[in-house]
């Protein structure tokens, strides 16, 4: 009997009946569930599409149907081969079920799909992933924000699972653009915005943990993904500006926010930054800060920073503070509120590096911000950030600038204060070195600002170097000080600028304070027992006995010159006692005592014979070596020698009390019109305390020898305006020491006195012969560059003289071959030695 003939629904050529039916069967099947009309054909379907209907109830509400999901899980993991076939019914049934808007069909799809990827891990799973991306693409591309988000869930999910084998061709830009995309949602609703948002965050943590240590995969570290991915993170965390949080404990505990969550994905993307990746992670900051202008309200890039800093790896922290100091110095031209921004960064980010690794920008800092101190004086001065002003030039705020330059300061000042010690002494040199000192550097600054510009350099250069020292404690003083630093730094001490001076007193007290005895000596007060100030006082080490013994003198002369300076006020006078105290304390042994007993009692003589001075300045003196020696009396436990400093004091309370600083070191100061015969019972008498203190062992001789401070070159120098002044006293120099002059002096005859006078002066003569060769290093130390190559271009051109005079010497007419040297007809041509010929044997 024939079988009978069914319609075509295939639409494909006609084919043998029996063949067709089962065809046609099987079409019409795959487009039914498990309860459809044509039941009785189920068997003929295959057995995967089969077990994938079975999952799905008749009602969504039901939910997923956990045995039927176990059945088709076991049978995939049974036939691994399967997997990509499976899930590529999945996605159709998915898509079929988005288009239908039949959601709850679809979120039991997305169910299956993420158990099936828990469960499986063969090698095979390469296929399912591009169905399940697939699916997930579907639904991030959906304009529901419940498919978005359940679409980013299913991602995360995903992206948690590690994989047995290695995919070579899969692409995740379409996430990292959608997600980035949802991070910057901008829906009505603010409940569903921050959902979202959320949800965009997740997925950018979710891309990068995939790709992040897969080298098959993309690189996430490429600047295309890093401008998606780190400004779509700090718009969600610059929100919390904007919002007030004042949740309920247990709501805080539930539901994470946007903030916390950006903030902690943040961390991970830092965190699993290498070397080579740390530029592309933080050149989107730099960006994003200058496109919404974030750098002058400041809280928020340091909180970035900060963020960034803690999160790198330790080792990588110096190339985070490279790139924000190139972005300093891309920005020089910027307004001074913007750099005073990113130099406030700067300030936290070098802080928290210092306390990991240093790496080798610790001068490269320095000179960055120097290099910006020295622009914003420039700018001040000019009032353009253009060498000229042009019309189109932006017009600068003064007050800014000085902001910016006091931020600047503080951040080399916090800086410095991480460092080791070795490494500040290190800066200390560097900043030294940049500052102009006298005489040096006739051309400072641009030639726009002038001697103001010079100026004003130094002072913020010196206040720079101060914010350095602050804090600075060294058991090695020799070390702290070295020549190659003091000798700069001394030489301003005689400056008239009285602002300069004053910072290099500040400067010098901050390095000689090792104990905090600082505050201690402030107010400058009389005190009648100074153990209540407890004072710290160790005994002086080897190195501060030899820095002493080298410099001493130096320190004593600059303190001495500095008392005479007209334009010093109570400041100055303050500040040089707490020196003297200091000195006192930190460094003094026998000899040094002496020697501040002798400086003391020549700042009282000083005070009466330079009339010049002006009456305050003549009380202050007096009144700061009242001061100094009442300490001084007291540290040395000599009883008479306190005695005799107590009664010239209450001799001075009596008659002349504004010769103490309680009259004279105040604000509003006690002193007279005039000072006038100042009587003997008031002052201190050098002999008295000599005699008092030779008692106790202390060097007689020497304390009966009056302080006389020994003028150098180094004073006239310090006040030189001009080049000129340096011209005329390299001549005056030379005109000393010409030769012709020493020819001109007649030759003395030696006899038997001359030379017994010889043998007895030689004691004289040594030391003679050490000041000489002291003042020649000191000039070269501390004369300026012009005067020393003057010097040493005529030693040069003198010395050419006599060369010149050896080979007009050495110059011989040719050998004749008959051996004599002419035959009188006529004079031979001289030709010099290295042009003669010699034999083989004479050459080697």
């Amino acid at each position: 009997m024939p079988l009978p003939s069914f319609p075509n629904f295939s639409g494909l050529p006609d084919l043998p009946s029996p063949r067709r039916l089962l065809l046609d069967c099987s079409i019409l099947l795959d487009h039914q569930v498990a309860g459809g009309v044509c039941g009785c054909c189920g068997a003929l379907r295959p057995r995967y599409k089969r077990l994938v209907d079975n999952i799905f109830p008749e009602d969504p509400e039901d939910g997923l149907v956990k045995a039927n999901m176990e059945k088709l899980t076991f049978y995939a993991l049974s036939a691994p081969e399967k997997l990509d076939r499976i899930g590529a019914y999945l996605s159709e049934r998915l898509s079929r079920d988005v288009a239908r808007h039949r959601y709850g069909y679809v979120c039991i799809a997305m169910e299956a799909l993420d158990q099936l990827l828990m469960a499986c891990h063969c090698q095979s799973i390469n296929l399912f992933v591009e169905s399940f991306l697939t699916m997930v693409r579907k639904l991030l591309e959906a304009d529901k924000p419940n498919l978005q988000i359940l679409g980013t869930n299913s991602f995360v999910k995903f992206a948690n699972i590690e994989e047995d084998t290695a995919s070579y061709h899969r692409s995740y830009d379409f996430f990292v653009s959608r997600f980035s995309e949802m991070c910057h949602s901008s829906y009505e609703d603010p409940d569903i915005r921050t959902k979202i948002r959320m949800a965009g965050i997740r997925g950018l943590q979710g891309v990068v943990r995939k790709t992040v240590n897969d080298e098959l995969q993309a690189n996430i570290w490429d600047p295309q993904h890093m401008d998606k991915i780190v400004p779509s993170l700090l718009f969600n965390l610059q929100q919390e500006e904007g919002i007030e949080r004042s949740p309920s404990p247990e709501t805080e505990k539930e539901k994470e926010s946007p903030v916390d969550l950006t903030e902690r994905c943040f961390r991970e993307l830092l965190g699993r930054a290498a070397y080579g990746n740390i530029k592309n992670a933080v050149k989107p900051v730099l960006m994003h800060l200058d496109n919404h202008s974030l750098w002058e309200s400041k809280t928020f890039a340091v909180r970035c920073f900060k963020i960034i800093m803690y999160s790198i790896q330790s080792q990588h922290s110096h190339l985070v503070i490279q790139q924000l100091l190139g972005h300093l110095d891309a920005n020089s031209k910027n307004s001074a509120r913007v750099r005073a921004g990113i130099v406030e960064v700067i300030s936290e980010a070098a802080v928290i590096e210092a306390s990991g690794s240093i790496g080798p920008t610790v001068l490269e800092v320095f000179n960055t911000l120097l290099k910006q101190l020295r622009l914003s004086v420039d700018y001040e001065l000019i009032g353009t950030y253009d060498s000229f002003a042009n019309m189109g030039s932006k017009v600068i705020k003064v007050h800014e600038e000085r902001q910016l330059q006091e931020s600047v300061i503080k951040t080399i000042g916090s800086f410095a204060n991480t460092l080791p010690t070795y490494q500040r002494s290190e800066v200390m040199l560097f900043i030294i070195g940049k500052i102009p000192v006298p005489g040096m550097y006739p051309a400072l600054g641009s030639a726009n600002t002038g001697v103001e510009g010079s100026r004003m350099i130094q002072i913020m250069l010196l206040k720079s170097l101060l914010q350095v020292t602050a804090g600075f404690q060294s058991t090695n003083i020799l070390t702290a000080l070295p020549t190659s630093f003091l000798d700069p730094l001394l030489s301003f001490t005689l400056m008239e600028d009285a602002e300069i001076r004053l910072l290099v007193l500040d400067i010098l007290i901050s390095i000689i304070d090792r104990h905090d005895n600082r505050q201690k000596f402030s107010p400058v007060r009389i005190i009648s027992d100074i153990s209540v100030l407890k004072l710290k006082v160790d005994k002086c080490s080897r190195q501060d006995n030899l820095f002493m013994k080298k410099h001493s003198q130096r320190l004593y002369r600059h303190i001495y010159l500095a008392c005479k300076e007209e334009s010093s006020v109570q400041r100055h006078f303050e500040s040089l006692y707490t020196l003297l105290g200091l000195i006192c304390v930190e460094l003094a042994n026998e000899e040094v005592v002496v020697d501040l007993i002798r400086l003391a009692l020549a700042l009282q003589d000083l005070a009466l014979t330079e009339e010049a001075l002006p009456v305050y300045n003549r009380c202050a003196v007096h009144a700061l070596s009242a001061v100094y020696l009442s300490l001084i009396s007291q540290l040395t436990t000599v009883p008479t020698f306190c005695q005799h400093v107590h009664e010239v004091i209450e001799s001075r309370k009596k008659l002349v009390p504004f010769l103490l600083p309680e009259d004279v070191l105040i604000e509003s100061s006690k002193i007279p019109e005039k000072l006038e015969n100042v009587e003997v019972e008031v002052l201190f008498v050098q002999a008295k305390i000599a005699e008092m203190l030779g008692g106790s062992g202390y060097n007689t001789e020497r304390l009966t020898t009056p302080y006389i401070p020994q003028i150098t070159d180094e004073d006239r120098l310090s006040k030189r305006k001009s080049i000129g002044d340096t011209v005329s006293l390299q001549l005056e120099m030379e005109s000393r020491n010409s030769p012709e002059k020493e020819q001109r002096s007649t030759a003395e005859q030696i006899t038997f006195e001359t030379l017994k006078q010889a043998i007895v002066d030689s004691v004289n003569v040594e030391e003679l012969e050490r000041e000489r060769r002291r003042q020649v290093v000191e000039r070269f130390q501390t004369a300026p560059f012009e005067e020393i190559a003057a010097h040493c271009g005529a030693r040069a051109s003198l010395l050419q003289s006599k060369l010149n005079q050896i080979f007009e010497i050495t110059i011989r007419p040719p050998p004749s071959p008959s051996g004599s040297v002419g035959n009188g007809h006529g004079r031979s041509r001289s030709i010099p030695v290295y042009e003669m010929k010699f034999p083989d044997l004479c050459v080697y």
